[in-house]
């Protein structure tokens, strides 16, 4: 199916420092684009996957689920750690909590984990409801483009797929359940104010991982990574990067 223009996946090979950057939930890795090639200017290596029935059509997303986008950033994780001495992860919305459960499962395979507004909660009434809406309604109206920024617009789907919506409960709850596992550093950046993902995921997150350090975005909203606060977001993670690495990036 052909794929949106813009919504291609974006890699760059530079140093032994690695980056595994997750879009969010019916977006497309256009949302994440500007911080790869910001990381990837000075000297990370970056891997930006599409995630599965992502950037075509929502009625293709519907035919998948969150192993399916789990899949895509595990087998892209594997590939960035073959070729890397230490890889970050990291992850916008959704993408968040895939770079959350990474970091659950591969333990000190990876070195640290940034996460921008995460979404690991159940706190939004139609994600609730979506297990039971799927036998009745294909889609709803979606929830992307939230941007703070004029003449900004996220490449994404304008409807939620509700079958593919239906699925998130269940990684919500796994996520959280196994949290305390997430042991590296880890740099939480949250908007202020965010429209889509509630104050709850960064709360859980703040009770459970005790090492997290939290950034509050004033001028953003959820798609903070092409919004207002999208430099400090990539200042901040480089610095992190720079910080926790054992090995000096390729231009350092």
């Amino acid at each position: 199916m052909p794929l949106m223009p813009g919504a291609e996946p974006y890699h760059h090979d530079a140093g032994q420092v690695g980056v595994l950057l997750c879009h969010g939930f019916t977006g497309t890795p256009q949302s994440l684009r500007p911080w790869g090639e910001f990381l990837a200017a000075h000297g990370v290596s970056v891997s930006l996957p599409r995630q599965p029935g992502h950037g075509t059509r929502w009625q293709e997303m519907n035919r998948t689920r969150w192993e399916d986008w789990y899949a895509e950033v595990e087998k892209a994780f594997a590939d960035l750690q073959g070729r890397c001495a230490e890889v970050f992860v990291a992850g916008l919305s959704l993408g968040g909590c895939l770079a959350l459960r990474l970091a659950e499962v591969h333990g000190t395979a990876i070195t640290g984990v940034m996460v921008v507004n995460p979404s690991i909660a159940s706190d939004v009434p139609l994600m609730r409801l979506a297990p039971l809406l799927k036998w009745f309604v294909p889609s709803v109206p979606g929830v992307a483009n939230d941007v703070k920024k004029p003449g900004v617009t996220e490449l994404a789907y304008s409807r939620t797929p509700v079958k593919a919506a239906a699925s998130l409960p269940s990684l919500w709850s796994l996520v959280q359940a196994d949290l305390v596992k997430v042991t590296q550093p880890l740099l939480v950046f949250h908007s202020a104010e965010d429209h889509v993902v509630k104050p709850t995921s960064v709360a859980i997150i703040r009770e459970k991982v005790p090492q997290a350090t939290i950034e509050e975005l004033t001028d953003s909203y959820h798609v903070a990574t092409l919004d207002n606060d999208a430099d400090r977001i990539f200042a901040g993670s480089l610095d992190f990067i720079r910080t926790h690495a054992s090995v000096p990036l390729q231009r350092d």
